[in-house]
Parts: structure tokens; sequence; C-alpha cells
């Protein structure tokens, strides 16, 4: 008598109960069962315990050493075991060639996406906002947000288009990957490369933001004349533990390929991975540890000192997109307006805000929204802000319970459809520079 699979639901860990290595790009090496590694080579003729080598390339295999990046999996099944993939609707995913809204210089802004009432997990939860460039010319990125509800209980995903930077809002997400867990809140981040396996959970509503990059991976920006010391230092990095899932069951794999959703069966769990080592892995950041480099004199320093991972471009100093930061932090420069400054920029720029007011902008830019500010396309502080800043004691102050984020782009963001016309929309954002009044005296 065929009897059905029984179906296995992985427990989720304990919060804050997970293990890592730590350090950024290092070659890493783990191990969830004891003399699985294979030593002194990657593929011998049989790997221990009856597991398949493969090998996952996350850079072409003539990289310069300093950039190749690829890391040996040891796992129960072969990545190959999978039915036909499908097309499937993509929902608010959107990708390639972002031609069906117009780009324009206006400036525009976004409250928070609200949580679903319907159970809704991550893949159905995400909406994209803007993007430029071509995932499959390795040039460009996305701006997506996501509102969910519900675990990706039997489904698993891989994008083969770009990397996932996911930057949350509110509560906490554990993303279970092919390399082991990890578990990240409100002021953490993480990056799960292009091609890595994951599944999604929730304990509750979760919201957030995420920077899909195309182009070169995210690396640290270079130091300069700022020395051997400050930003975001390398051993604050955090890197899974080898965990694997042995789970027999009828499942689902999502491909994000080409900017559309695709869907296989599969009657096992992907993330199968007894061991692995290798530098092209998923990591995560405490924000917290960012260390900031700020002015002690006087006047406003760029906001590029704030950047916490950089892609770069064929163009020297010209980002494919940088992930920067507006943390707490001391200001203390004299003789200076200390928000940031009136400015028209090269660089196009999606804002958000994770907790707290933002400094430009007191009302407004909410937690969970957004702003996006395209090449050339003036912003600052709104009135309110600015007439504060003009006349403000300037003895040294701490910038509190406030952190916000900037996605920003050599490349301008062209707006999906979705974002310009969500409700979410501000019609209004222009007023907040209305009260900008003359004041120049003859």
């Amino acid at each position: 008598m065929k009897t059905e699979p029984k179906k296995v639901v992985p427990a989720e860990p304990a919060r804050g109960s997970l293990k890592y290595l730590s350090g950024f790009g290092n070659h890493f090496e783990t191990e969830a069962e004891p003399g699985v590694l294979p030593v002194g080579q990657n593929s011998p003729q049989k790997v221990a315990r009856g597991l398949y080598a493969e090998q996952l390339s996350g850079s072409s295999f003539t990289a310069a050493r300093c950039e190749n990046l690829r890391s040996w999996l040891y796992r129960i099944r072969p990545s190959v075991l999978h039915s036909k993939f499908e097309p499937i609707d993509s929902g608010g995913w959107r990708g390639r060639p972002f031609t069906e809204a117009q780009a324009s210089p206006n400036q525009l802004r976004w409250n928070p996406l609200p949580i679903p009432n319907e159970p809704t997990d991550f893949v159905s939860g995400v909406h994209t906002v803007a993007g430029n460039g071509e995932s499959a010319s390795w040039r460009g990125c996305a701006t997506h947000i996501y509102a969910f509800n519900k675990s990706m209980r039997n489904r698993y995903m891989y994008n083969a288009d770009g990397e996932f930077l996911f930057v949350p809002q509110t509560g906490y997400i554990l993303i279970a990957t092919e390399f082991g867990d990890i578990e990240i809140g409100p002021g953490e981040i993480a990056v799960v490369p292009r091609g890595v396996k994951f599944t999604i959970s929730c304990h509750q509503p979760v919201r957030g933001y995420i920077c899909e990059n195309y182009g070169a991976p995210f690396r640290l920006p270079p130091l300069g004349v700022i020395g051997s010391n400050g930003l975001a230092n390398p051993r604050d990095f955090l890197v899974p533990e080898a965990k694997y899932e042995k789970r027999d069951s009828e499942l689902e794999l999502i491909a994000k390929f080409n900017g559309k959703l695709w869907r296989a069966s599969i009657d096992h769990s992907p993330l199968d991975v007894v061991a692995w080592h290798g530098n092209y892995v998923p990591y995560k950041y405490d924000l917290k540890n960012f260390q900031v480099i700020n002015s002690v004199s006087f006047d406003h320093c760029d906001p590029s000192i704030f950047t916490v991972l950089t892609s770069p471009s064929e163009l020297p100093g010209f980002a494919n997109v940088d992930f920067a930061i507006f943390p707490p932090r001391w200001s203390v420069a004299e003789h200076t307006f200390r928000p940031p400054y009136f400015h028209r920029n090269m660089m196009s720029e999606y804002m958000g805000l994770i907790f707290g007011l933002y400094e430009a902008k007191q009302e407004g830019f909410r937690p969970g929204g957004g702003s996006l500010h395209n090449c050339m396309s003036a912003h600052g502080p709104d009135a309110t802000t600015f007439e504060k800043a003009t006349t403000a004691d300037l003895k040294p102050s701490y910038v509190a319970d406030s952190l916000a984020f900037m996605f920003e782009s050599s490349l301008v963001f062209q707006p999906t459809a979705y974002a310009l016309n969500s409700p979410e929309l501000q019609k209004d954002y222009l007023d907040c520079w209305s009260g900008l009044k003359a004041n120049f005296q003859e």
C-alpha cells in the first residue's frame, strides 16, 4: 500500500539562539556533521557519508583572486533535482527593463506599506517601487518593499538576477539558507547572494525594504584617508554556521529569473547542505556597530561618509549602488547648518526610515515610508526644519532615536506603475518646501 510522505515542518530556532562565524570576505568553513568536509581537495571521488559535492560560483572562474567568489557545498541531493520550471504570476515583483512607467524629475514620497489582512508570505508580500539597469548585464539595482504575516512553510526561493539586501523596519525575520540560518530585525541587515536558496519565516507581521543589486556584489567601501579603522568593520559581519534540513515532502521552489517569477516542484528541502567552505556566503550586520565618521569642527560632510556597503560600477567613483545609513550620533559642528543641506546630485536616491524622525524632515516622512529623488532633482530640509536649524543654539547635541538609510545609484530609478498609482504615494509632498521664503536683504 502506497503511503503519502510525511510532511515535516522544520522547527524555528528561538530568537537570539543562532551562532555565527565572523568576518567580511573571509574564506569560511563549517560542518553540521563532523568529518564531512574533504581535506586537501574540493571534489573527492566519494564525499563522506554519501553526500554530493557542488560548487556555487558568484563570479567568473577567471576573475582576479581578490574578486573570485565561490563556495563548495556538500549536500544530501544535488540542486538539479526538481521539476521543470514554469512561469507564474509575478505578483508585486517587477524587473528589467523597467519600462511600464516613466521616470520624471519630480520628487516622490510614500507612506508605509500596510500590513496585509490576509495570510501573506514573503513571495506574495513584495512590491517593487523602482529599478534601473539590466539584471542580465550585471548593472543596476531595484528597490522593493515587503509586508507579510505568514512564513514560507513549503516554499523556497532563489534569485538568479542579483543579491538581496534586506532592511527590516518592523518585526524579526528568520532567513534559512543553504548555508545556515540568519535572524534579523529592525536595526540589522542581511545579504543573500545571487543564486542562494532560502526560505523566510516570521512570528509576527513584518515590514521592511530590499535592495536588489544586479551589479558587482556588495563590498566594504575603501577607507582612504580615514585609515584602517572606521565605518563598518569586517569583524562585525556575521555568517551562518552550517545547518541542514532533511525533509522529504511535496514542496515548491520559486526562481526569480530575468525579472520574472518561475515555479518548480521539488520533493525535498533544497536546504540540505551538511557542510560547506568558501567566500560566497550570506551574511548579517548590526547597524549599531557602524563607527560614524563626521566633522568635529565646522561644515557638513558629504553623506558618502555613512556608506556601509558599496557595489562599484565600471566608472571609478560612481557606484552601481551604495547602501548608506544615518544613525544615532553626536552633532558638534560649529557655525554650521547641521541638518542635510539642500542638494542636487548626479546620483539617484531612494531613502527609507526604520525608526524615529529623520533630521531633514520632521513631518511626513514616516517609519516604513520612502522617498525617491532622481538625478539632479532638488531636495533638502523642509521649511520647518530649516527655520529651526538656522536659529538653533549650536551646542553639542546627540541625534538620538533615529535610523534612516539610502540606496544611492548612479543610474536613474524608473518607478513602477504600482508605485505611481499606490494610495501610499503622497500627493502633497512638494508642499513641505512651500514655506521656504526669500530672506535676502539688499
